[in-house]
Parts: C-alpha cells; structure tokens; sequence
C-alpha cells in the first residue's frame, strides 16, 4: 500500500513548458556536478547547466523586476529578459530571503564585538548569482570576501560578462583576469571566481588555497541547490571535506527533499527530464535525514525546517503582507507545496560559530501531525483509458444531478489538444456498481455560452437544471454573472444525445463576483435556501461574507445570524447537515490554513454559529472537499503545512467529536495520486465517494470508488 499523496501544483501545473518551478524547481543554478562521462556526454551535461543557470538568473531578474526583492545586478550579469509567473516569483522569492538571512546573520555575528573578525563566503555552484554585488555594494563586505566555484563554462562566462559591464567593474575596483588554462577565472581584492568540479576535492582545496581562501578565519559555506545534484557518494566527501578543511564556519544547504509522496515524485520526474537527475533524496528524504547527515559528517550544530516554516517563523507580518499584494495570485496549494519541498539547513563548527545556530524563528512553528491512521480507504479507477483522456482538470465542479448521473464542468485542464480553461462540459453515467463512462456534451444554440470559469459552485435545481454561483476567468477576472445551465436530450435517451443550454441568472440587489467560495443548501422555516459563504474576491484576498438565497423565487433574502463568525476563510469545505451547514478548514487570513469546524445549526428564529470541539484536534487544512455520511464528517485530501505527512481521509463523529484518520490505499491505481482542487460525490446507498480531478495522472487515474472504512 502506497501511501495517500498531496495535492499537485497548479496553473499551467505541469501542463505547459514552466513546469519545472511548479514543482518547486526555482532553478538549479549551474550545479558544477560533473559526473563521470565522456567528452561528449560532458559537454551535452555543460549545456544543460548552462541553460539551467541562464533561467535561473532571468528568473531572479523577473523576480527583481517586480519589486519582490532589491537586486540590481541580476540583470546587468544576464541581460536577456523574461516575464515570469506569479507562483515562479514567490519560489525564487523565499529561496532568495532564506539564503539572505543566512548570509546577513553570519556577517554580523563576524563582525560583532570589540574586535571585528576577517570573514570569507565560498559560494559552490554559484552560476549567475548577484550575492557578491548586492553585498558590495550594501557596504556589508567590510573585511569580508567572497569566492565563487562552478563549472569552468559557467565561471569563465561570468567573468567576461563582469569585464563587459562597466557598472560591475565600478563597484569591484582592481581586478584581473585569470589565463585560459588557469581555474581561478576572475580576481580582485574581495572577489574570485573559479571553473571547478566540485568532486575533485584535492585540486578544490589547491585551488582556493591558491585564490586566498583562509581555512583558519570564520567561512560561510553556500551551496543553493547543488549538493542535490551530485551523486551521494561525491556529496558526502564534499561535506566531510569542509568540516575537516575549517575550523570555524557555517555550512548553509539549499534544497529539495520529500522524494516519495506524489508531489515529490513528480519533482523527481521533471529533473531527470531535464537531464539533471536529483540526487540523494531517497537517503536523506527529510529535515531530520539531512541534520543527521550533516552531524554525522563532523559538523557539531545543525538546524533546519522546510520553507513553510520559515516563511511563517522569519519574515516579518508586514513583509509577508507585502509580498503577498505585490502581484494577483491564486496558485496557493502550488505554492505550499513546493515550500513543503525545500528546506534551508545552517550546520556550524569552531568554538564561537557552532553555538550561534543562524536559525533563530521570530515565533514558533507548531507541528500537528495527524493521529496514526486506523485504517485504509481502498480506491479504483471506474473509467477506461479512453473515456477518461479528456477528464484532468482542477478548479471545476461538479454536482449529482439524479442516481448514477454527474455533471461536471469548468476547471483548467487539457482539451483538443491546449491547456486551457475547459469550455466542455462532461456528464458521467454509471453502467455497473463501480464503472462509469464519461461523455462530452455541448452547449446548445448560438446564445450565452459556457465560459469555462474555475473555483465556482454548481448546485441541482432538478434532475436537468444546475446553478453556477460565482468563479473566475484569471486571478483578475471575476466570471460575470450566475447562470442556469439546462440539459435537455436532442435524440434518444442515451447520455451522447444530451446537450445544454446555458442561460444568465439575474439575481437582484447582488452580484457575486466572488470564486474559492461556498454554497449549501440549508432549511429555514421549512423553504429551502443557498447558503453562499466566505471565498475571495479582487480586492479581498479572503471573505467573511455569508449570504442566503432563497431557491424558488431566487432572490437574496436576509435571515438573522446570531454567534460569533467564524474567521474568513477561501478554499474550504462545506456540506449540509441537519438542515444546516458544515463549514471545515480553509485559507484564512494571511494564506494560513485553517482547523477549525463550524456548525451553522438552524434555530427558530434563523441561524446559529456553533463550534465543534474535536479531539484529536485536527491537521490546519484547505482545498479538501467534505461529506456528512451517518453522522460523520468525512474531510478527503487536501493541503496541510503544519505536517510532513500528506492528507488522506478524516472522519469525525459529529456526536462525540472523536476525529480517526484513514490513508488511501493506492495500489489499484496508478501513482501518483493527488487530492487536491478535486470534487467528490457521495454515493450514500453504494458508500462510495466519486472523485474527479487529478490533475497529474493519465485518464484512467481520474475516478476512484472509495468505499467507507469498516
């Protein structure tokens, strides 16, 4: 039994060429691992570092250019230019504010106190990086230098960009170049560059042995996103070599981890596309793993945490409020995803420098992993390769419109052969206990069309009437309007022959403009009303709002509310009961995952907000869906951050509050699976769940029977 897997990464998520960064790929840098090849093999392996190392500096330069960070010197050291998404802005974004601290915290701890110390930075695999610029020219290299090796290509390359750059030149001073057969690439007083493999330690230590670098005097050792790149065997020698070679010094590491949950392998497959294999993950697979690595390899003090944690515990509220409003953004499980993948380790030495860890959090990062799960949820695929082709979407809905009949539509997927929003809508038909056939219908007629919003709600009206409250186009385009859509069969009975017709709903006195939201049916003095509640909108990035719309005259009524309101919150679940609602989890305020369960139980004179005290108290999560099924209140899949664990299946007894947690057992359908921005339709006289939407697996993978547990 494989265990249940995370949700994907999102937009363009891994449909198009940007792939790399969506799965936390920020750039690899040059990575200067040169393996054991042939000349040609070797020179094939030095264009893919290049072209690696080129799109990371265009990256960082994208990144500068939209005010995330203040660097310069990016884009005079690669002058192309490129125009990158908001979701490949926010990896480089924390990568580059992890690596920042480390590098400010070492310099002051170096240059503290009465008598200031000499310090130096070695830099490996520095590919294109600003560092020494940014540093130079914030007066911070006051008896300090800093050295760079990577890939003889990629050094020389640089240093000849610098000499051609007169705004570089300026802010370096003296310098010279060094010969062609000479390692040392580039020197100045503070600054040298060197083309070196990393796996020959000997020439390495000669090398900087001969460009100045002072194994006696306190060093910061860099190394974003290489050791990953080399193979265990040579990254092992490289971190043993640097706790014999310096006496004094920090060792700050950069890079991915979490190999075997179904994010992690997909990361895994997109390297090794793009000829530069990850190395290593399966022998240190997380935080823990790799400060034994370091431990063990001579370095007395270790510390480290995913990017998550120090994205929460470090930056500030009011940068991280910053960043978040600098760009529109709605890739959020992507986002935390790929922070859940990387972490940032500091491992010291030497009598002053291994007692000051540089990871010192601003506040604490509370881990609630799940309770050991009681059991498994047995899943397996209901379509065949060829109706399910078309099915890989996130961001849609879908609603049970009769027994055995389902009506999906909207979402980001694949259709006629583009990555786009999908126009199409599908209707799925059961023909035996666990196998569905999936079918395209049409939209009717030359009226309104179908636009293919994402992150709305659809609700039955009748067996062949649905409601679409809400959605959006783009993070900046709200869908306009609510509609009807309305199935009507142009032929015989069969489901191929059924088209639909879609038609503008004016609702008065509010226009939802909202997506990310809610909407359950509730009973107030026996009418049956909509209870549309929280998601987000373009000028708020989270909602408190509730609003009640009253089904047979559709028209927003207002019904008093007493309690206290539950906090804002997007991207949670909701699901009526006892005439009520549901509300679990989401993303509240400050893109924080939420725990919390909250009852709207109706009361004669309207509604009353109650809050469910659960124990064990549950994992903070969102982008799950939710199902009251004989009393219990099943959370499936979803996003967590607060858990090195991947969600699976909750269920609490809305009697007691015992929540239990279950994995999904996964061997019945092809790996890997994610449960995210999925949809899911309960089956209650089969105890079936249907789930719809993966976004990362073949067709086949797109539908899962999950039977209740026992």
């Amino acid at each position: 039994m494989r265990a249940p897997g995370p949700a994907r990464p999102e937009k363009g998520r891994f449909f198009r060429s940007e792939r790399a960064v969506r799965v936390g790929c920020t750039g690899s840098e040059s990575c200067s691992c040169f393996l054991a090849m042939g000349p040609r093999s070797r020179e094939r392996r030095a264009g893919a570092v290049q072209k690696t190392n080129d799109s990371s500096a265009l990256s960082k330069s994208s990144l500068a250019s939209r005010g995330y960070v203040d660097d310069a010197f990016t884009s005079l050291l690669v002058p192309a230019t490129a125009r990158r998404t908001p979701l490949i802005h926010r990896g480089y974004y924390i990568r580059a504010r992890a690596v920042r601290h480390c590098v400010l915290a070492f310099l002051k701890l170096t240059s503290a106190g009465p008598e200031a110390r000499r310090s130096q930075i070695l830099s490996l695999g520095a590919g294109s990086d600003s560092l020494y610029f940014h540093l130079k020219a914030s007066g911070l290299l006051a008896g300090a230098g800093v050295w760079e090796v990577d890939f003889p290509v990629v050094a020389r390359r640089k240093a000849e960009r610098i000499e051609e750059t007169p705004e570089l030149c300026a802010l370096i001073g003296p310098f010279q170049r060094g010969r062609p057969e000479s390692t040392l690439c580039f020197e100045s007083l503070d600054y040298h560059i060197l083309g070196l493999d990393l796996q020959q330690l000997q020439q390495l230590e000669e090398a900087l042995d001969a460009a100045g670098l002072d194994a006696a005097i306190p060093t910061l050792l860099l190394a974003e996103a290489v050791l990953t790149y080399l193979q265990p065997s040579s990254a092992a020698a490289l971190i043993a070599w640097a706790a014999r070679r310096f006496s004094n010094a920090f060792f700050v590491v950069y890079e991915q981890m979490k190999p075997q949950d179904a994010f992690g392998q997909v990361m895994l497959q997109h390297f090794q596309q793009l000829n530069s294999p990850l190395h290593g993950l399966d022998l240190f697979p997380d935080v823990e793993s790799q400060r034994c690595r370091f431990l063990e390899a001579g370095w007395p003090a270790c510390s480290a945490m995913d990017m998550n944690e120090f994205y929460r515990c470090f930056l500030p509220a009011e940068e991280r409020q910053r960043m978040e409003h600098l760009e529109p953004f709605d890739e959020f499980e992507e986002w935390h995803l790929k922070c859940s993948h990387y972490f940032i380790l500091t491992a010291s030495k030497g009598d002053t420098l291994s007692q000051a860890l540089l990871l010192a959090p601003l506040e604490a990062f509370p881990q609630v992993d799940p309770a050991s799960p009681s059991g498994v949820f047995p899943a397996k695929v209901v379509t065949n390769g060829s109706q399910g082709s078309n099915l890989k979407r996130y961001g849609h809905a879908s609603v049970l419109l009769s027994p055995g009949i389902v009506l999906s539509a909207g979402g980001f997927g694949e259709q006629e052969g583009r990555h786009c929003r999908v126009s199409k809508l599908h209707l799925f038909s059961r023909y035996s206990h666990v196998e569905w056939k999936s079918s395209q219908i049409y939209c009717w007629g030359t009226g309104l069309q179908w636009d293919g919003r994402l992150y709305h709600t659809m609700t039955r009206l009748s067996d062949t009437q649905v409601l679409v409250l809400g959605g959006r186009l783009s993070p900046v385009s709200p869908a306009l309007g609510a509609v009807q859509l309305h199935l009507r069969k142009s032929g015989d009975n069969s489901t191929e022959s059924i088209n639909v017709t879609v038609t503008k709903v004016d609702l008065e006195d509010y226009t939802l403009s909202c997506w990310r939201h809610s909407t359950t049916e509730v009973s107030y003095q026996n009418e049956k009303y909509l209870f549309v509640y929280g998601g987000r909108n373009v000028v708020e990035p989270v909602l408190s709002d509730w609003h009640f719309l009253h089904l047979g005259t559709m028209a927003w009524v207002k019904i008093p509310v007493k309690g206290g309101a539950p906090d804002p919150r997007h991207s949670h679940s909701a699901c009526p009961w006892q005439g009520g609602a549901l509300i679990a989890g989401g993303l509240g305020a400050s893109e924080k995952p939420l725990k919390s369960v909250v009852f709207l139980r109706p009361i004669s004179c309207g509604f009353l907000w109650e809050s469910i005290d659960i124990q064990p108290p549950i994992t903070p999560r969102y982008s799950h869906t939710s199902h009251v099924f004989n009393g219990q209140l099943l959370l499936v899949g979803g996003v967590w951050i607060h858990s090195s664990s991947v969600p699976g299946v909750t269920v609490i007894n809305l009697s007691t509050g015992l929540s239990t947690e279950y994995q999904i057992d996964t061997t019945s359908v092809p790996w890997p699976l994610m449960l995210h921005n999925h949809t899911s339709i309960l089956l209650p006289e089969e105890r079936q769940l249907l789930l719809l939407g993966d976004l990362f697996q073949t067709a086949i993978t797109l539908f899962c029977a999950l039977w209740e547990a026992a």
